[in-house]
């Protein structure tokens, strides 16, 4: 059992579960991986709240991931440990290389200890979890993860837990990717990507309980648009309740709610076959 539920001892506890990480195997991370990681409170360079909602929380130390694993390409790879990561929902997999270098990696699903990964650009690897191969020689229908959008740029699609990209056409130079949000896009075949599923997929499953756990994890309470005056934000102001005539915006009057907040002119909107939701929702036309 991953997640464990509380008795409900208090009021804190009564909503409150766990999950136990049953797949970590050390407690400390390694410490040539990791660095400082400085907070910033969502302030900018001038101390202006820029992002709000942000501030506190315990400290933590960064682990750097090899997202790339390029420089590493035709040499395997021994799992020594899987650790928790307090920056990403998803496990972390200490990878000890042939030549005595050690990288971090997301861990995938059923990835254990001494288990051997390699990173290729050909199609001699075999499609085994764990593994890194560009996406025209990975078969049809499985299932990968820290999928890159540009060759050579590393990855980032489905790399938090539980996630995971399913391959479904290949053709000429493209292959057609279905993301877990359900949007269906086309990525360069030269591409990579690690065969397999994000690991920890119980992340989703836990309740945190009570606001407490919430500051821990850096997050401050927010004040409801509506509550405000009208010069603080565009929902408030009014005598009572009053959204003003206008759709559901932030403070700075962006779409809070379905608008569409892709940019046109990026050439990677042309590669979207279908859209993880319809225009009738906002969605970007």
């Amino acid at each position: 059992m991953a997640i464990r539920v509380y008795k409900p001892t208090s009021a804190g506890r009564r909503n409150a579960s766990v999950n136990l990480h049953e797949e970590v195997t050390r407690s400390k991370p390694e410490k040539s991986l990791t660095r400082p990681l400085k907070k910033n409170g969502g302030r900018n360079n001038q101390g202006k709240i820029t992002v709000r909602g942000r501030g506190g929380g315990a400290k933590r130390m960064y682990r750097v991931i090899d997202f790339r694993r390029r420089d590493r390409d035709g040499i395997v790879g021994k799992v020594t440990a899987i650790e928790y990561d307090p920056n990403r929902s998803s496990h972390i997999a200490l990878l000890e290389y042939a030549d005595g270098v050690k990288r971090y990696i997301p861990a995938p699903k059923n990835l254990t200890v001494d288990r051997e990964v390699i990173a290729s650009s050909t199609a001699a690897v075999e499609p085994e979890v764990g593994n890194v191969m560009p996406l025209r020689f990975i078969p049809l229908g499985l299932s990968v993860h820290c999928v890159e959008m540009s060759p050579g740029r590393g990855g980032q699609m489905c790399r938090s837990a539980g996630c995971s990209a399913r391959l479904t056409n290949r053709d000429g130079d493209y292959v057609t990717l279905v993301l877990p949000s359900g949007e269906t896009r086309r990525i360069h075949g030269d591409c990579k990507a690690t065969v397999g599923e994000v690991g920890n997929s119980d992340h989703q499953n836990r309740r945190i309980g009570k606001a407490g756990t919430n500051r821990l994890l850096g997050r401050r309470p927010k004040t409801r648009g509506m509550a405000m005056s009208h010069h603080a934000h565009p929902m408030g102001g009014g005598e009572g309740r009053s959204k003003g005539g206008r759709a559901p915006v932030n403070r700075a009057g962006t779409p809070a709610k379905g608008g569409g907040t892709r940019d046109r002119k990026k050439p990677s909107q042309k590669l979207i076959i279908r859209r993880r939701k319809s225009k009738r929702y906002g969605q970007l036309r």
